[in-house]
């Protein structure tokens, strides 16, 4: 390996980490964000946070990775040129595409490996995280009680302090909601202190009242003619209570089946298996529709010409030709109008309500399907073609560090973001084909990506502001020079 392709090496792999954990932090913040909720208030240990961070940081990947290639490549490629290195390189003969060549071979093994990852390694991390998420979501908030707020996270219980003591955790003026009874009866306590906590197993909770009064409503009948209220005075009272829902219980991973967590294999075997249902929804709901009811058997309709064809109730195997209905008269073709119209109408009540069902919910998973497919695949191409914008983006604009490259940065993965999601809801939708929707950013991208590099390796000054200025000062001067000439026309005149 030449020295000059040590040196770009060394210059990129340091960025291409750099930007990588920078945009993972980002990523990671926006999800932190998004279920901040459900994970305050829990009471959940750190491994369970560091456990559910991980698996959140591996599904993040195939985003991060475009967008930390387009970064390095413009901070390498930006800071080689405003040192004059990469000048150097090219007064010694040195091509653009032969500078970046080892990059390119590192970037195609980055792409390569992010297949891998997104087709193996995601589906895994997905399906750990989304049962994840449900086991905290299904937990109950963590027994914390503020002074002079009811604490509602025990079912059908209501429980309100007074005030906590923080060391001790002694509860003063202490009232207690009880609704736990099947038959309707309540039972509200009321109590000078006491201690309310969770046993060691989560499972039970243990309270422990001192001067208390308790006072039941037992309802016998109806409410408003036959009720007894007991009221009983303690010194002390210990209730053992059985609860559910505050120990962390896990859930099995496999039972999340979803799109994104399958890999490519079992996503091609979902939508061969979901076209065969779609096809035999339709065949069963619109074959009857069509050669029973629309197409119903009328030998005048088909008599008319030697090469038209006769359908028969059997099932709509073959159609009339085209050029018969213009050789009837106006009222035969009247006739026939209104009676195809009528059968349509009519047909909606034979058109099976559960084929259509059907027909509908496999219709949206194929096309969900569909996407995740094509997504594993356009990956590895993203990855390419921001690394192709990227390096001759930063040998135009000749500026390093953090600030440029990441304004140009931001801006063109904001740009491929929208593409990419307006084509992937278009083909979740059904109105627009899943390769042209999933690949559309590319498409976009990539004459982008050709552009640049051809006016990189011209040296074009594409980005240069030093040379807008002169253009436009040049431009100027044309200009005032073509006034005064107009001018001096008009007093000689």
């Amino acid at each position: 390996m030449k020295t000059i392709h040590k040196l770009v090496l060394k210059s990129y792999l340091g960025p291409m980490v750099l930007t990588f954990f920078i945009v993972m932090f980002v990523l990671m913040m926006n999800f932190v964000w998004r279920y901040i909720d459900d994970l305050v208030g829990k009471g959940l240990e750190a491994s369970v946070i560091i456990e559910l961070m991980c698996y959140a940081m591996v599904n993040m990947i195939p985003l991060g990775l475009p967008l930390s290639m387009l970064l390095a490549a413009i901070m390498t490629m930006g800071n080689l040129g405003e040192n004059y290195e990469l000048l150097a390189m090219k007064s010694a003969g040195m091509s653009l595409p032969r500078i970046v060549q080892p990059l390119l071979w590192v970037v195609g093994l980055v792409a390569v490996g992010s297949f891998f990852i997104t087709n193996n390694l995601v589906p895994y991390a997905n399906k750990k995280m989304y049962s994840l998420i449900y086991d905290i979501k299904q937990q109950n908030q963590a027994l914390e009680f503020h002074d002079g707020i009811f604490f509602t996270g025990v079912p059908n219980m209501s429980i309100r302090v007074g005030h906590q003591e923080p060391e001790s955790k002694q509860l003063h003026d202490i009232l207690i909601y009880d609704n736990r009874a099947t038959d309707g009866n309540m039972k509200t306590i009321v109590a000078d202190s006491g201690y309310i906590r969770l046993s060691d197993t989560k499972k039970f909770l243990m309270v422990t009242l001192f001067h208390g009064e308790s006072y039941e409503q037992t309802r016998n009948g109806k409410w408003y003619n036959n009720s007894e209220l007991t009221h009983n005075i303690f010194d002390r009272q210990d209730l053992v209570l059985p609860m559910s829902g505050f120990s962390m219980e896990r859930s099995d991973a496999n039972n999340q089946n979803n799109d994104q967590t399958k890999n490519i294999t079992e996503l091609q075997h979902d939508i061969d298996s979901l076209e065969i249902s779609v096809n035999e929804a339709t065949a069963r709901s619109y074959g009857p529709l069509l050669s029973e009811q629309i197409f119903s058997q009328d030998k005048s309709l088909f008599a008319v010409r030697g090469d038209s064809t006769y359908v028969d109730k059997k099932g709509f195997r073959e159609v009339m030709a085209a050029d018969s209905l213009p050789a009837l008269s106006l009222r035969d073709r009247n006739r026939i109008w209104n009676s195809a119209r009528s059968a349509a109408k009519g047909s909606r009540n034979r058109f099976s309500s559960f084929d259509e069902e059907t027909v509908k919910s496999s219709l949206k998973q194929l096309y969900r399907s569909k996407v995740e497919w094509h997504r594993k695949i356009s990956l590895p191409f993203s990855i390419m073609i921001f690394f192709l914008i990227g390096a001759p983006l930063g040998a135009i604009i000749r500026k390093g560090g953090l600030g440029t490259p990441i304004v140009i940065s931001v801006i063109f993965f904001v740009f491929y973001y929208i593409i990419s999601l307006s084509g992937e809801k278009m083909a979740k939708e059904g109105s627009l084909e899943a390769l042209y929707g999933m690949w559309i950013s590319s498409f976009v991208l990539t004459p982008i990506a050709i552009y640049l590099t051809h006016k990189a390796t011209n040296d074009s000054a594409l980005l240069d502001i030093e040379w807008y200025e002169a253009k436009f000062k040049l431009l100027k001067e044309k200009i005032v020079a073509i006034i005064g000439k107009y001018k001096d026309k008009i007093k000689s005149k």
